[in-house]
């Protein structure tokens, strides 16, 4: 396993490190992000987006009430997906995740993914960002 943690000081700051990761995540197919609420998720995944040219900033919302956003990129199709309101794993096949894992050239990013632990499992790589203040945040990578 391999891990790479990171202090960032600005939500600038968290966008340019989700678009220096998005080469090394490009490759992978589900990752898990963890954090509390505000802590960044969404910040981290505009920026990924955009080093994957897929979308950019403005364009990269929270997924919370539509639950999952898709952005076509020319290399990768990014997929970001919000498990907050989910709470059964019935509820949870609804939503066509597998369908997604299994199309190559597809990268999954999973917020609130730790609630269902097939997705600890299968993930990637595993991103937990925690707020160390108003506009720090330490981010850990951890891969597979």
């Amino acid at each position: 396993m391999t891990v790479a943690e990171y202090i960032t000081h600005s939500e600038e700051e968290t966008m340019a490190l989700g678009r220096e990761l998005a080469p090394v995540l490009k490759t992978m197919r589900m990752v898990v992000l963890r954090g509390d609420l505000g802590a960044g998720k969404t910040t981290l995944v505009k920026g990924i987006a955009e080093g994957l040219k897929a979308a950019s900033q403005d364009d990269v919302t929270s997924p919370t009430f539509t639950l999952i956003h898709e952005f076509r990129g020319p290399e990768v199709n990014l997929y970001h997906v919000d498990l907050y309101r989910i709470e059964a794993p019935r509820e949870l096949e609804t939503l066509g995740l597998d369908e997604l894992f299994a199309e190559d050239g597809n990268l999954v990013l999973i917020e609130w993914g730790e609630k269902f632990p097939r997705f600890e499992k299968e993930c990637d790589a595993e991103i937990s960002i925690e707020r160390l203040g108003d506009r720090e945040r330490g981010i850990v990578v951890k891969g597979k």
